[in-house]
């Protein structure tokens, strides 16, 4: 069966196509990685990258259990400190070289 080619002037839109999709896939991606290096991947069964209705990326996170809300809040507040710390370590380094 032979592929119809659209119309010419027909609106033609792939989100395979847009920066926003691959950003959203990486992010996706990324974020996947850490839940699964912390043990959570099964709990984020709805994890994954879209774009909205006017091309932006987005994450859908969906739903997770409280305990799975809970663990995630505590592995955060645990990385804040060290976050912190590198911005702090960040701004030092660039006084310093002013």
């Amino acid at each position: 069966m032979p592929v119809e080619e659209p119309p010419e002037g027909a609106a033609h839109w792939s989100p395979l196509e847009t920066d926003e999709w691959y950003a959203a896939r990486n992010a996706t991606t990324a974020l996947r990685d850490v839940l699964t290096a912390a043990g959570m991947a099964r709990d984020f069964p709805y994890l994954r990258a879209d774009l909205n209705a006017f091309g932006h990326g987005l994450i859908e996170l969906g739903r997770v259990s409280p305990e799975t809300a809970e663990r995630l809040a505590e592995l955060l507040r645990r990385a804040l400190p060290s976050s912190r710390g590198s911005a702090e370590a960040d701004d030092s380094c660039t006084r310093k070289t002013e």
